[in-house]
């Protein structure tokens, strides 16, 4: 068997859907023919002239009409591995003991409650997130009748990226696979079936968005705007700021037009300098994204559940702890991409509360604080602006365990410009930060004392 026949063969044995190994063959294929899935500066313009969230306005009856028809779906396949976690980000406890998926579900009912409307809420999972994602789910009672409340991502062989064959890693076998990256989402939707259920529930949109970003609360506005447009598709973007010059932002194609999608990992080093200029390039991706199911359906059908999203080709180790295991090939694809795929996609500019994603244990002390406020409808909402910038030294506060063994109580931080923590230091009750603050590496751990007053 050649690379590519051994690949499928071994998603054949692990029972991976047929649909996801053909979007597997299509990105193997363009591996073999050398494609990069770079985005070159000099084929693209910039984004402009979109629509502002801001802008927006909708009568109730109007709000009432799109989110009955609305499908709210979540990320969820992720493990907090970049924070030392072994399970699902979403299980960590957020606000008064509420985790993200508890704040979620929170969000959810309170809509349902104020429209009288079904409004399901669908999680994508990982096999490692789903059972232990679902317990924490059953009190809240979310399912909808008739559809189910998750459905799980595929996954696919990591790739030698000497020869393109699967890669065999006999220490830790789990270590052979990934995920195919979040743009799976289509694929998974079709072969689980949801799609289908969905569509013949009536359900006519979809509002998708991480479920680490609980800024992206179901939104009935958003949902009746979305309806209005007729589009097939539809990014949220936020403006950018020096912190955001990373990651993924939408460019204009010149050569049709289309909104195409430029991830970090698509841009060429030459281009860098360009698209990360905020000035010329002033947007970037939220990862929020809307749809319209019946358009997504028919085209997958068209293209034989073959979206054709561009090719993310990520090199790494097999064991990311080990750099000295074998240099292997990822291939992933963004959700966002699709954006290219559909005549019509369109974009919209929604103010930065819609964009509160907790990436690393920085943004976790953030979203606990007092910086931010959990009001009735459980939206969370920032009580400053701007919010204080927080660098915390990774070497004891990257994981998870060590962030909460040093902060067992979350410091006032509304009244703070920064906080800066260098070295080993732990944190007492009641701690108030205010203004611009450094704490300094003596070389020995250190301790804040409780009441204590910080600037």
């Amino acid at each position: 068997m050649n690379a590519l026949e051994q690949a499928q063969h071994k998603m054949r044995e692990a029972g991976v859907a047929q649909g996801a190994i053909d979007v597997f063959t299509d990105f193997h294929g363009q591996l073999e023919g050398g494609a990069t899935g770079l985005v070159r500066e000099a084929d693209v313009d910039p984004l402009a002239g979109i629509a502002r969230a801001d802008d927006v306005t909708a009568d109730p009856a109007a709000q009432r009409e799109a989110a009955a028809v609305t499908a709210i779906i979540k990320l969820n396949g992720g493990l907090g591995t970049s924070m030392g976690m072994d399970k699902a980000k979403s299980l960590l406890p957020v606000r008064d003991g509420l985790t993200f998926l508890d704040v979620i579900a929170g969000q959810v009912k309170h809509v349902r409650e104020q429209l009288d409307v079904d409004l399901p809420v669908l999680f994508m999972h990982s096999f490692r997130t789903q059972d232990d994602s679902l317990a924490a789910l059953a009190p809240h009672a979310l399912q909808v009748e008739g559809l189910p409340l998750d459905f799980l991502q595929n996954r696919e062989p990591k790739l030698r990226a000497d020869d393109l064959t699967p890669v065999e890693w006999p220490a830790d076998p789990t270590l052979e696979w990934c995920p195919p990256g979040h743009g799976d989402l289509y694929t998974a939707l079709l072969a689980s079936g949801v799609l289908d259920a969905l569509i013949d529930a009536g359900y006519r949109y979809a509002s998708v968005s991480n479920s680490d970003n609980l800024g992206a609360a179901p939104d009935p506005a958003m949902m009746a705007w979305f309806a209005g447009t007729g589009a097939p598709y539809a990014a949220e973007v936020c403006r950018r700021t020096p912190a955001d010059v990373k990651g993924g932002h939408l460019v204009v194609r010149r050569d049709d037009g289309r909104l195409v999608l430029r991830e970090t990992a698509q841009t060429a080093d030459e281009d860098v300098e360009a698209a990360t200029d905020l000035h010329r390039h002033p947007y970037f991706h939220t990862n929020n994204l809307w749809f319209d199911l019946r358009q997504v359906r028919e085209t997958l059908r068209e293209r034989d559940g073959v979206l054709g999203l561009p090719l993310i080709r990520n090199t790494k180790n097999v064991d990311p702890a080990d750099p000295s295991s074998p240099e292997v090939i990822q291939i992933e694809s963004a959700m966002g991409a699709a954006v290219e795929v559909f005549d019509g996609a369109t974009a919209i500019e929604v103010d930065r509360s819609r964009f509160l994603p907790v990436k690393t244990t920085n943004d976790l002390l953030l979203l606990r604080s007092d910086v931010y406020g959990v009001g009735p409808d459980f939206r969370v909402r920032a009580q400053v602006d701007p919010r204080p910038l927080i660098d915390l030294d990774p070497r004891f506060f990257k994981t998870i365990d060590g962030f909460d063994a040093r902060f067992p109580h979350t410091p006032s931080l509304v009244d703070a410009t920064s906080l800066s923590v260098e070295g080993d230091w732990s944190f007492g009750r009641d701690v108030v930060v205010s203004g611009q603050v450094r704490l300094a590496d003596d070389g020995t751990a250190q301790h804040v004392p409780a009441g204590t007053r910080l600037g």
